[in-house]
Formats: C-alpha cells, sequence, structure tokens
C-alpha cells in the first residue's frame, strides 16, 4: 500500500512538471546526474543514484524556475530510500510551492527509550546481550506539500502546507540479518528495547506496530538571509503551528508548536561567519503517537531525531524522544583558502560547533523496571568540527566529526554529505 501510494505521489509530482514544461516556448532544462555517496556513523555508507533537473523557461536566469529532484539509494546498515522533490516559484505565481513522496526502509533503527537520560542507554547491554538491543524496524511513506507567499515581499512569508505520515514499526528481521553467517557471528534472537517496551505497556497496544498521522502546517517565517545555501548574514525565523484533527482520521488528534531561529553574523567579511540556530518545539494539546516524537518540522524539511547528523552532531542517532524540547546549535565557518579550480572559485573552511538539547516535556512513561530507569534529564551536549569543501556559494561537501560530552549519549560520530546543518 505505501509503495501503491508514493508512485501515485511521484507521478502527481511529474506530470505537474510535464505541464509547466510544456507551457513554455523555449524551454530550457539544465539536468545534473550524480552518484549518491555519504556517510553517517549511525547510518553507514550510502550510494545510489540522485539526478536533479531545473526548468529554466525562457529566462535566461541563473536561478530555476522549477526544480524536480529524485533519489534511490540504500546504506550499509540496511536503510533504503526512494525519494523525490519539486520546488517552484512559479507553478503558481507569486506562491512557492515544495511537494515531497518519500518511501524508506530502515532495518535497524536506533530506538533508546523516551525522554533523554530518563531511558537508560547501556553499551555493555549492546556488548554482551544483543548489537541489536537498542534496534528497530521501521517502514515510512511520507508525503508532504507546502505553500509559501508573500506578507511583506520575500522576507516575511506565510505558510501553509499538509502531510501525511505512514509509519510500519516492529522488531528487526533477524532471521534476514543472520542469513548466511556463521554460528558463531549470528545475532541472538533475544528481546530488545522496542520488544520490552511492548511488553510492559510504555508503548500503547493499538500504537505498537505504528501507524497514520496527517497533519495541516501554518505559519510564518521571516528571512532576510544574503543567500539561502551559504548565508553570510541576516536571520531565518520561523513559527509553525502543526495540527492533526480528529476529522483527517488520526486516532489521537494533537497539535504541535515549533519556534526556529537561526542567525548568521559576519566577522570578517568573505572569512568568518558566527551561525546559530535555537529550536523549541512541543505537544500543546493531545499525545503524539510515539512513533512520531523524532520529526522536528520545519518550513524547509522535515528531519528526523534530536542526536545524529542533523541536529546533535556526535550524540547518538534518535538519541531524545519526549513531547517537546529544546536545541541550540552554535558554530563558526571560517574560510581559510580561497583558490580558482576549473575555472571556478572554492574555498575551504574549517566549523568548530557546539550543539545542545534537552527535554521540556517529557513523554508519559511508566511501567518501566526501575533497574533500567536512567536518571532525570539534563543538558546533552555534542561538539566537534567541520571541514567545508565550497564550489562557490552554492555547492558544499561537509564533513563533520563529533563528540559525546556524556558517556551517556554515546561517543562520537562522523557525517559525509553536502551543505551546511542549517
Amino acid at each position: 500500500m505505501k509503495r501503491k501510494y508514493f508512485f501515485m505521489a511521484v507521478a502527481m509530482i511529474g506530470m505537474a512538471f510535464s505541464s509547466v514544461n510544456a507551457q513554455s516556448k523555449h524551454p530550457r532544462i539544465d539536468f545534473g546526474a550524480l552518484p549518491a555517496i555519504a556517510y553517517d556513523s549511525d547510518l553507514g555508507f550510502r550510494y545510489g543514484a540522485l539526478t536533479n533537473l531545473y526548468f529554466r523557461g525562457d529566462l535566461d536566469k541563473p536561478w530555476y524556475k522549477h526544480s524536480l529532484y529524485l533519489e534511490w539509494s540504500h546504506t550499509t546498515k540496511g536503510s533504503d530510500l526512494k525519494q523525490l522533490k519539486y520546488d517552484s516559484e512559479y507553478l503558481i505565481p507569486g506562491v512557492r510551492v515544495t511537494a515531497l513522496a518519500r518511501l524508506e526502509t530502515e532495518q535497524a533503527m536506533d530506538f533508546y527509550g523516551f525522554n533523554g537520560f530518563q531511558a537508560l542507554y547501556d553499551p555493555l547491554i549492546v556488548d554482551t546481550i544483543s548489537r541489536m538491543y537498542y534496534r528497530m524496524d521501521r517502514r515510512s511513506l511520507r508525503l508532504m506539500a507546502d505553500f509559501q507567499g508573500p506578507v511583506i515581499g520575500r522576507k516575511l512569508r506565510w505558510l501553509a502546507g499538509v502531510a501525511h505520515y505512514n509509519l510500519t514499526m516492529g522488531s528487526v528481521d533477524l532471521k534476514k540479518l543472520n542469513k548466511g553467517k556463521d554460528e558463531a557471528d549470528k545475532i541472538p534472537d533475544v528481546d530488545g528495547l522496542y520488544e520490552n517496551y511492548v511488553k510492559w505497556g510504555v508503548i500503547p497496544t493499538n500504537q505498537a506496530t505504528g501507524g497514520t498521522s496527517t497533519f495541516l502546517k501554518l505559519g510564518l517565517v521571516a528571512d532576510t538571509r544574503d543567500n539561502e545555501p551559504n548565508p553570510y548574514h541576516g536571520i531565518w525565523t520561523e513559527a509553525l503551528l502543526i495540527a492533526a484533527p480528529g476529522f483527517l482520521w488520526n486516532d489521537s488528534p494533537y497539535s504541535v508548536l515549533v519556534i526556529t531561529h537561526r542567525q548568521y553574523f559576519t566577522l570578517i567579511k568573505e572569512r568568518l561567519t558566527f551561525a546559530y540556530r535555537l529550536n523549541y518545539q512541543t505537544t500543546l494539546t493531545g499525545h503524539q503517537p510515539w512513533y512520531m516524537l523524532n520529526w522536528r518540522h520545519s518550513s524547509f524539511n522535515n528531519v528526523e531525531g534530536l542526536g545524529g547528523s542533523k541536529t546533535l552532531r556526535g550524540i547518538l542517532r534518535d538519541r531524545i524522544l519526549a513531547e517537546g524540547a529544546v536545541m541550540g546549535n552554535f558554530e563558526f565557518r571560517w574560510r581559510f583558502l580561497y583558490f580558482n579550480f576549473l575555472g571556478d572559485r572554492w574555498y575551504l573552511a574549517l566549523s568548530p560547533f557546539l550543539d545542545a538539547a534537552r527535554v521540556t516535556k517529557p513523554y508519559p512513561v511508566d511501567m518501566v523496571p526501575e533497574m533500567l530507569q536512567g536518571d532525570t534529564d539534563s543538558w546533552h551536549l555534542g561538539y566537534g568540527a567541520g571541514l567545508h569543501i565550497a564550489w562557490g556559494d552554492n555547492f558544499i561537501i561537509a564533513v563533520d566529526y563529533g563528540l559525546a560530552a556524556d558517556k551517556r549519549d554515546g561517543k562520537s560520530g562522523l557525517y559525509i554529505g553536502l551543505d551546511f546543518l542549517y
């Protein structure tokens, strides 16, 4: 069923792209295909293929009128991803439209319990009981359409959107992982944390295998950045209300408030920038289903997890699952070397950073045995540095290495991908 809806969404987005292509008398399409290669300590090596089609119409301009991004990739730790993303300010004149269809399978997704340090993480359990103890299986379908329009030009915009998530949760398929392995190398068939939470009733029975969530998004976005992919100065601030009402077939109606502020300062022109991001996300009404707690909502793209490459570098992926949390990222970006290559300007940048977060509204948890309970939550800190290789101001290869300040959050993480974190 997920595949059916995914390919229906792909077809609809593709038809929209084809229709705008046909409207121009002198269409111009730039096509780029690349291997999808990245590395994340939590996910392993990602490999596959991606392509981006830029439709520029008959405007001889450096920016696109319509963008269509496609990716099909896999990771060495068992994640499979198929996604299509469309972005345009011309499909509806004066309104920016962003649409996403994403189908993903993770055969060993991280799960460390709820409310940060309140959930015990013990690496000895991984070493002595099973390396899959803090893992589970998840299959997800995400369909999303966002619309942004001007309130005061491009600097202040309204946002409205709708999204549908279909998530299937379950135990790790040990039979599949053990196939072809010697007996000594096989993963033991023992209950992990997910199975125990279901057995103890910490995860509600009616949500144990996942479910769906359809929600509406409404908000305001203030944006004065001088350059979207790589700002030197300006702000990017947004306030969003996420509502999953009962009339959209949600078994557990809820609403969420999200406030995010990003700011960029030029300390030395074209050399040194300071950038920070503050985020507060909390459930306002009802209770989010447990399988929705790891999504961090934004006007640009929803990222997953408090912990990991997109939020808290060096800290275990999805380490913090709660009804509400506050997060801060602080980073210097020092462009220490400029050079010319292949006829274009390049530069290298070093980016020391500090990431921090803590729970502000716990997820209600009962019936966890005392021996598996942790401590009252406090600040989770990750720190480290990144190296960025920039081609012009728009194409940026990022290598980040982070360390966890507390062993209850893991040890470290290495992440290789594209773009600055925010």
